[in-house]
């Protein structure tokens, strides 16, 4: 199985690229690309894949904690 990878792109999507399946709550499957992204802020038309409707409404800047120097 293929490493999947989701980048949380600042201000913006969550990033997908990788072998995975998206599934809506009954299980049935979304169509998707080898990379895709999915809506973060709520506000697209096309839910759950981001439609760029965040640009310049959406602010949210995450980090991964750096790993502690013991």
């Amino acid at each position: 199985m293929s490493k999947v990878t989701i980048k949380v792109n600042d201000n913006g999507s969550f990033r997908i690229t990788g072998d995975v399946e998206l599934v809506d709550a009954e299980g049935n499957p979304f169509v998707t690309k080898p990379t895709f992204s999915l809506c973060r802020c709520g506000r697209s038309a096309n839910a759950p894949f981001c439609d760029g409707s965040h640009k310049g409404v959406f602010e949210s800047v995450v980090r991964a904690p750096k790993p502690s120097e013991d």
